[in-house]
């Protein structure tokens, strides 16, 4: 690498003398780009000069061919400084006869006077704006001549920045004192004692400031501050006086504002107040601070409001800033602040024209990063090595042996010529911009301002810093990068989005990456219990980039980067899941397609995050949901209740977690949807047992026992028949026998047998669907017993036989065809099964019959219409269509109970060997693997062509289609078919004598 002597650089030197003026000839020889112009806009000044009375300044200018030659060219290539110099001609008269130096005194002397403090904060408005501006038009002017270096120009802004926050600060501190919100020991020094500080950071505490920098600030208070009446009251207060700060300084008025304020650096922007009391403050950094935090705090100085509190503050920071020894984490996050400026692939050759001098490859940026990562890592035990300054730290490297001479001297020459650049970019307008413009005549005019007039030149002279900075830069990060993906890097450190990030999450699918980035930031903040442990958000940094890649893979990463944070916020601790999701890439593809294509499955993860603790059981995926396992975990949570309700919550929570863990075996494959189907069933049927128990004891304290009574359930419809799905309610039945003789219970508030079982039913269907915290147990629906809601809650075993012996409605017998007995002693359910079967007996002509049930699936068509073909249970031949099938075989003597409808077709077809029912058969199958999918993703109406696209796939793989089209045409032609033999069969029933 060649040194510094040999760089090119902006011609002549811009470190000249500091003290001249504009008596003498510009040291820089700018050339306009359009002498017309420029002539133009000369005539304008000299003639808002001489109204101003500067007519002596106006002639000189005239008469001297250098002076005006140099203020026409400024003129004409920064149509910021003319507009000042128009409004401003005494300035430049000052900077003629005094130098440029007093006449930046001058300009901020009103505001520098501590003991002047203005009445009205219009007033105060004004002389902040009207010093600001004429600061930069004296910079602008010592600048581009040349008179000034960079150093002396942002060292100037900073001074003005810093003389402006205070003047600021101190007039709202005078203003809460007069309104009696603050003690103030002197008015005329508010600040002193005041305890509310402002810190600044960046390129601001270093007093390397460019003409249209934001100022970052972070903003505290002292609770236990002498000045501070009411410590309860203190954080509106200051957070209200910070947002009149923010408003003084920045708003927009005829004058223009002062500088743009930003608080992003302090700690947890997303939570944390606008000021923030101290000891939250030291807290935060204390337990939660990053290493992107100490490489910004390394500039940190206190530059406004109570400037002892602020100098406190960064001592009692020192040990979080100045750490003496470096451990991995803390180099892995090093190399994540690099990758904050570093583009994505595909940016490694330069292009001067849109470059960007600051975040670009071999910007500003790259310079600072290599400095001050040095400092994290050595500053700890140097404090020699914690200048703020950037140019001093490089000579100080070299000092302290940590680079060479030759580095240090080419990054500075390289610093020099890009903060030059810079200050050239933005002095054109005002604009806060780095990026060197597109089109060649914008950047003929900065390449005017730097002196040069030759573009091949300026080209070759800017892309040989570049270089420069890049060169050393890779050298001093050549470690293999953490956070990299195959399609770039990612960084989420810092304040502001990286632009390399953004266009990698772009690429990778995510349609808005600063919600991304904002997301991932918050995790590094520990904003969640779950991230609020050094080891875990290690843990988390590394896994970011596969969980962001199986985001990505679901096509909607937006949303599954959204759905996860919920699941981070429910956490109580991220440890354990992030080291099993590291070392288990599965379960990492597993949990993004539940967050991206289960909304059902999503909402219960983000409510009840521990349901997934049953995922990483050793072996889940291998062995099967056991009914005995389910008892004994069941079991093992009853016993620690502490009572009847929390023991109701354990049901919730072992409901909601074992119906999750069915649907992910179901999802991932490990079981198919039939075998869902009996799972959910077998699931459902222990908890209601279990739940009879639990309902039973407590109410048996009551009101004791009707001694010599017996009762069970009757399971219904797809309960009855093993065929529920995750969204299934539970329809049932309670019957139960008593001895006319013992008709009365015997506890301390006694009930005849009738009311004892129908409050047990009661007590039984609270238990069951009361919503808490938790969430429900199982929906109960009771509407298919003897007389529909019309009767009794619970029903005697005498009157059920009595009500189908004298005549039940068709659908009762046809409900009965899926009935079956839950619990209840042997004796009592065999004398249930008989009057079960004896419900499903025929009653009257098998014509009538068939008619009623003709008549009542053709009404359900127009009562209870399907929204679309995906709705396969109600759809024109679909799920209800063949289940009638089924129960009319059952009713007619043609079919026997089976365990499940399909296994009822499949006897149908092996009996008979019927065509029609090989269909049936096939189209029940089918239908049955698209409900359980819909009911395991979606609880809600949503067309499902417009359901996640996860979801999607998987019906098409359960249908084994290529695509939506396909799937619904299939469905479509299925239903057309079960429909018409469920018509041709009925109507061939009805039509029988």
């Amino acid at each position: 690498m060649d040194n510094a002597a040999n760089l090119p650089g902006l011609k002549p030197a811009f470190d000249t003398q500091e003290t001249s003026n504009l008596l003498q000839s510009p040291v820089i020889a700018l050339q306009p780009t359009s002498s017309k112009e420029a002539d133009k806009q000369l005539d304008e000044w000299l003639d808002a000069a001489r109204k101003r009375g500067e007519n002596e300044f106006a002639d000189h200018v005239g008469n001297n061919a250098s002076l005006k030659g140099f203020l026409s060219a400024v003129f004409e290539l920064s149509p910021f400084l003319c507009s000042l110099a128009k409004k401003y001609p005494v300035v430049l008269a000052l900077c003629w006869k005094e130098g440029f130096e007093p006449a930046l005194e001058s300009a901020l002397a009103e505001i520098e006077n501590q003991s002047f403090h203005y009445n009205d904060e219009a007033t105060l408005c004004s002389k902040l704006r009207i010093a600001k501006n004429q600061s930069a038009l004296i910079c602008g002017l010592a600048d581009l001549g040349g008179w000034w270096s960079w150093k002396t120009v942002s060292a100037a802004i900073t001074r003005t920045a810093d003389s402006a926050l205070a003047a600021a600060t101190r007039h709202l501190l005078a203003e809460a004192g007069k309104a009696g919100q603050l003690e103030l020991g002197d008015l005329q020094f508010p600040d002193r004692g005041s305890g509310y500080s402002v810190l600044a950071m960046g390129k601001h505490g270093a007093g390397e400031l460019n003409y249209s920098s934001d100022i970052d600030l972070i903003i505290f208070f002292d609770p236990d501050a002498p000045a501070i009446l009411d410590p309860d009251e203190s954080v509106k207060l200051f957070v209200r006086m910070t947002r009149s700060l923010v408003r003084i300084m920045q708003e927009r008025t005829a004058d223009g504002y002062v500088f743009r304020m930003d608080l992003r650096l302090r700690p947890d922007p997303g939570s944390m107040p606008l000021a923030i009391p101290l000891p939250v403050a030291l807290n935060y950094y204390e337990s939660r601070g990053q290493n992107w935090e100490r490489a910004a705090l390394i500039k940190a100085r206190p530059v406004a409001g109570d400037l002892d509190i602020g100098r406190q503050f960064l001592n009692e920071l020192g040990p979080f800033i100045w750490r003496r020894y470096l451990d991995y984490a803390a180099i892995a996050d090093v190399h994540s602040i690099k990758r904050q400026i570093q583009n994505h692939r595909g940016y490694n050759d330069v292009h001067v024209p849109g470059h960007n001098v600051k975040l670009g490859r071999g910007g500003i940026r790259e310079i600072e990063f290599f400095v001050q990562t040095q400092q994290l890592i050595a500053g700890g035990r140097n404090p020699i090595l914690r200048e703020r300054r950037t140019v001093e730290m490089l000579h100080l490297l070299v000092e302290q042996n940590w680079i060479e001479q030759d580095t240090a001297d080419d990054l500075a020459s390289s610093y020099a010529f890009l903060r030059d650049l810079e200050h050239r970019l933005q002095i054109v307008a005002d604009a806060q911009t780095h990026t060197l413009p597109e089109e060649r005549g914008e950047l003929k005019a900065i390449a005017h301002l730097c002196g040069q007039t030759n573009m091949k030149a300026f080209e070759k002279m800017v892309v040989a810093h570049l270089a420069n900075v890049e060169s050393h830069y890779a050298a001093l990060f050549a470690a293999e990068d953490l956070l990299s993906t195959e399609q770039g890097n990612l960084s989420f450190t810092g304040d502001d989005d990286d632009p390399g990030t953004v266009d990698n999450l772009l690429s990778m699918g995510f349609e808005n990456p600063s919600r991304a980035i904002s997301v991932v930031r918050g995790w590094h903040f520990g904003r969640h219990p779950a991230v609020q442990s050094q080891q875990a958000r290690e843990q988390l940094t590394e896994l970011t980039p596969a969980l962001l890649m199986e985001f990505c893979e679901t096509r909607q990463a937006d949303e599954t980067l959204l759905n996860f944070d919920e699941f981070l916020k429910g956490l109580p601790s991220g440890i354990q899941l992030f080291s099993v999701l590291k070392a288990n890439p599965r379960l990492l593809t597993l949990l993004s397609w539940v967050l991206s294509a289960a909304p059902r499955l999503a909402r219960i993860i983000t409510r009840r995050p521990h349901v997934f603790d049953g995922v990483l059981e050793p072996g889940f995926f291998e062995v099967a949901p056991s009914v005995e396992l389910w008892q004994e975990t069941l079991q093992r949570s009853l016993v620690q209740a502490r009572d009847y309700e929390d023991g109701l919550d354990r049901f919730r929570i072992f409901s909601a977690e074992q119906k999750f863990l069915i649907g992910i075996r179901l999802i991932s494959g490990a079981i198919n949807p039939h075998q869902a189907a009996e799972s959910f069933s077998q699931l459902a049927e222990l908890l209601l047992l279990r739940m009879v128990d639990w309902v039973g004891s407590a109410f048996k304290d009551r009101h004791g026992e009707v001694q010599g009574a017996e009762f069970a359930l009757v399971a219904l419809g797809n309960l009855g028949t093993y065929e529920l799905t995750a969204g299934s309610d539970l329809d049932i039945m309670l019957i139960y026998r008593y001895d006319p003789d013992q008709d009365e219970s015997d506890g301390s508030v006694p009930l005849h047998a009738s009311q004892y079982f129908g409050r047990f039913a009661q007590r039984l269907i609270a238990a069951m669907k009361a919503p808490t915290a938790q969430g429900i147990v199982y929906e109960l629906d009771f509407r298919l017993r003897p007389h529909g809601s019309a009767g009794p809650i619970a029903t005697s075993l005498q009157a059920f036989q009595q009500h189908f012996e004298e005549g039940a409605w068709t659908w009762e017998r046809l409900a009965m065809a899926r009935a079956r007995v839950l619990g209840g002693e042997s004796s009592f359910r065999e004398e249930l099964e008989i009057a079960l079967n004896k419900a499903v007996s025929p009653d009257g002509s098998k014509a009538k019959m068939a008619k009623d049930i003709l008549k009542m699936r053709l009404l359900m068509d127009k009562e209870r219409p399907a929204r679309e073909v995906w709705d396969v249970k109600l759809a024109e031949g679909g799920l209800v269509d063949i289940e009638f099938l089924a129960q009319t075989e059952i009713l007619f003597g043609n079919l026997e109970k089976q365990r499940t409808i399909g296994d009822g077709l499949q006897s149908l077809s092996e009996q008979k060997l019927q065509n029609d029912n090989v269909t049936l058969l096939k189209a029940h199958g089918n239908f049955i693997r698209v409900i359980q999918v819909l009911r395991l993703c979606l609880d809600s109406e949503v067309p499902t062509r417009e359901g996640p696209r996860g979801m999607i796939e998987l019906l098409l793989q359960q249908l084994d289609l290529p695509d939506m089209k396909s799937a619904e045409a299939y469905l479509k032609d299925s239903q057309t078919v079960v429909r018409q033999i469920f018509v041709e069969r009925l109507e061939a029933y009805a039509a029988q004598s």
